[in-house]
């Protein structure tokens, strides 16, 4: 073993990006290329009755405008690419342009395209719509009310979904419970944020027909698919380029309409066009995150054992089924609900739900964070009424190391877990017992000190694919890697996954020193060209290091055992007597003779009587479709100490301690990085974020004025730990973290805020927790100075 693989190794990406010399998709440019820009609804619900375009395409520099009827029979609808089953779904028709109905605000009407970017967006505001206003719904449970405003006629009630899932008996569960917990829970709408928006630059060479697309994408390869299915171009005649992306979250996962009729402009014009959102743009164009109302039942005994969870959710879609728009909120939210737990009984009924909003879909976490807000602020409920301290709850119901693997009543099997060593660990470091004291004697002086608890366990790593694919998502979720070791013995990784911030130019660099001996300035990591790598499912659920990783590690051992043989050959020894220590192979217990990696190289690809065994195929490279056995499950306990104004409300976090378990860790530095950024997010939610509509559709906060995303001064220090628990299915034994931190994050805060009021008699306050929100309710509970 290698003492690279778990060191502090500093990214090698970052050279590039902090001199400048990073490649994103703004920077792809070519002689001559065009700007689009697109004319968006100001609407959230109207017909469309004329529009004219004849002044925008009188104006200099505008080479075309095109709406809704231009397109219609050459750009098909945008597809849903996870038509979850069992849920009744009814697929929603979105054209990438629209054609005789707007249904959201920022929906496109027209694009125009002009020789820059400045005459574009002015010919864009001399294109005249005459729009035939609608009624307008934005909250998912007045949408699903008689005689709401319908968004297609074909969706009665506006219900795309209704899924349930179930495990256990929970009749009996309820019926046989001491306490019961009852709350609704509003997990409100975000907006992903990330500092680079989505664009598109196109590109069609008319001698060999090639579309060449270079866009902020996730996973390359799934966006060809999708787009070819779109504009109708062979996947063949396809090339997405995606290396550099700056941030994703989610939000640049799923296929839009934009992008696709950027491909169709660039082929249709036969010249090169670009077009970027700029901020405002994003924030009504690009999906956003969450935005659900759920009512939550937790049965109980007075002991504090639990006996069922009941939960009923109604999910936002917005005004259309995005890619993974179903999945999200029954898939990846309803199976985790118990957390943890050992719940004998669970029941989930998710009614997804169209409005006169942006279309919702996957953002850090993707339907984890809502789960385990519900089951951490449920357990500090059931706490409070019982009397019982929220720890003692947590170790009480905890699923016991030795059960695992560990079956939970929504039918998923929990690979490994030490969920009271993580905790235990999180307690000891926030000196538990001696912070309860000081919190008494704190009340005592008026003071209002809080601490949170958050204990999680989260579904990542997808695949695998017959799981994925019996709950109706479009493609298996394996992963590719090709590995290739050159004649000098240097090594190129092509791998399917996108990274877009998570840093595996260094961890896959690491695994291949790990597995090789290779040095680590000897490995390349090639990513985000579709001409380049194999098809690949990219990155997204925390997938990329234990299902990208493991089919690279898969890959090198099987590279590694052909150069074995192939060095048994030239030192004239049996294969099963060769080993490989450091870069070098020899006969094991006699360091000489050896050969190193570009001995052994050189003769793979030479491939001479006296280079290869007889019958040996040349070359030294290997592809592997590694498909998981299973999922991930990393698990963790977050907690959060606060204390909350009484002049202001203000809440300040005084300490926040993770201690976190993904399995081995390849790189430290780089999972502490993960989780530093996860945790903001997850407190940015509980304190800041929140996306909000007027009834009329309009977004309020449709800027980085009005939308509230933390900055440095506001972010506190972290106390970082962990323990490691191998999953023992994964070949590295690794476990997803880059969504854990908001996963947990979330329901500390709440639980903490909650703790500090809660001698007031408070018991839950819904996200964000501004400080006028949490003023008014001292204020209402005489505690207000």
């Amino acid at each position: 073993m290698s003492q690279v693989f778990g060191s502090r190794v500093r990214r090698r990406e970052d050279p590039r990006f902090i001199t400048g010399h990073g490649h994103f998709t703004e920077d792809f440019t070519v002689p001559k290329m065009a700007s689009a820009v697109f004319v968006r609804s100001p609407y959230a619900h109207a017909k469309i009755k004329s529009i004219h375009t004849e002044k925008a395409r009188a104006q200099p520099g505008v080479i075309a405008v095109f709406i809704g009827k231009d397109t219609e029979s050459k750009l098909a609808a945008v597809p849903t690419a996870w038509p979850v089953t069992n849920g009744n779904l009814k697929t929603t028709k979105y054209f990438p342009i629209a054609i005789d109905k707007v249904r959201y605000v920022g929906d496109p009407v027209a694009v125009v395209v002009a020789q820059s970017q400045s005459e574009a967006l002015d010919a864009a505001e001399l294109v005249e719509v005459d729009y035939e206003p609608l009624p307008v719904v934005v909250d998912s449970e007045k949408a699903v009310a008689a005689g709401a405003p319908l968004l297609y006629e074909d969706v009665p009630n506006n219900i795309a979904l209704d899924w349930k899932v179930s495990g256990g008996d929970i009749e009996k569960a309820f019926r046989e419970a001491e306490v019961v917990v009852n709350q609704r829970i509003v997990n409100q709408r975000l907006l992903p944020t990330a500092i680079e928006t989505r664009g598109a630059s196109a590109d069609y060479d008319l001698g060999s027909g090639q579309l060449t697309i270079w866009m902020t994408s996730q996973n390359p390869h799934v966006h060809r698919f999708l787009i070819s299915a779109i504009t109708g171009v062979p996947e063949t005649k396809l090339r997405i380029v995606s290396t550099d992306v700056g941030g994703g979250f989610g939000s640049k996962l799923p296929c839009f309409g934009g992008e696709a009729v950027v491909a169709w402009l660039a082929k249709t014009l036969r010249m090169p066009v670009k077009w970027i959102e700029d901020r405002r743009e994003n924030y009504v164009a690009t999906n956003h995150g969450r935005d659900h109302v759920e009512y939550v039942e937790l049965a109980a005994k007075r002991d504090g054992t639990i006996l069922g969870l009941r939960v009923k959710t109604y999910a936002n879609l917005g005004a259309w089924l995005s890619t993974a728009g179903p999945g999200v909120p029954t898939i990846l939210f309803a199976l985790i609900l118990s957390g943890p737990y050992k719940i004998p009984a669970v029941a989930c009924e998710v009614i997804g739900v169209l409005t006169n909003t942006t279309a919702v879909d996957t953002y850090r976490g993707a339907g984890r964070p809502e789960a385990t807000l519900i089951i951490e602020r449920a357990v500090d409920m059931l706490a409070q009424k019982i009397g019982m301290d929220p720890a003692e709850v947590r170790m009480k119901n905890f699923i016991p190391e030795s059960e695992f693997p560990a079956n939970v009543p929504t039918g998923l099997s929990y690979d490994s877990g030490n969920y009271a060593g993580a905790m235990r660990k999180a307690l000891g470091m926030v000196n538990y017992e001696n912070f309860r004291a000081e919190q008494a004697k704190a009340r005592a002086e008026g003071k209002l000190l809080g601490l949170g608890i958050s204990s999680y366990v989260e579904i990542c790593g997808l695949g695998p694919s017959s799981v994925v694919r019996s709950t109706g998502f479009g493609l298996g979720l394996w992963e590719s890697t090709t590995v290739r070791v050159h004649p000098s013995g240097k090594v190129t990784v092509f791998t399917g996954a996108n990274p877009h911030g998570q840093g595996e130019e260094t961890t896959f660099a690491q695994i291949v020193v790990e597995e090789l001996g290779v040095k680590l300035d000897d490995v390349e990591i090639i990513h985000g060209d579709t001409d380049r790598i194999a098809f690949g499912m990219g990155t997204y659920g925390s997938r990329a290091t234990p299902v990208a990783g493991a089919s690279l590690a898969v890959s090198s051992r099987k590279i590694l055992e052909k150069a074995k043989k192939i060095a048994a050959h030239l030192i004239e020894a049996r294969p099963e007597d060769v080993v490989m220590e450091n870069g070098r192979f020899h006969v094991r217990g006699s360091k000489e003779p050896s050969k190193g990696w570009g001995d052994v190289a050189y003769a793979a690809y030479g491939a001479g009587s006296n280079e290869i065994p007889k019958g040996m195929e040349p070359g030294l490279e290997d592809i592997t479709f590694y498909d998981p056995v299973n999922f991930v499950f990393p698990f963790g306990t977050h907690i959060c100490i606060v204390e909350v104004s009484r002049q202001t409300g203000e809440v300040k976090i005084k300490r926040y301690v993770a201690v976190d378990d993904c399995g081995r860790q390849i790189n430290p530095m780089l999972v502490e990085g993960q989780i530093h950024g996860g945790i903001t997010q997850g407190i940015s939610q509980a304190l800041w974020e929140e996306c909000v509509y007027d009834q009329d559709g309009n977004l309020i906060t449709g800027s980085l004025v009005d939308y509230a995303v933390p900055t440095a001064v506001e972010v506190p220090h972290y106390e970082l730990s962990h323990t490691v628990t191998p999953s023992p299915h994964n070949p590295i034994g690794v476990k997803g973290i880059g969504e854990a931190g908001t996963i947990a994050a979330t329901p500390a805060v709440v639980n903490a805020v909650v703790d500090a009021l809660s001698h007031l008699g408070v018991t839950h306050i819904d996200m964000p927790l501004r400080s006028d929100k949490i003023w008014e309710i001292l204020e209402e509970k005489g505690a207000a100075q």
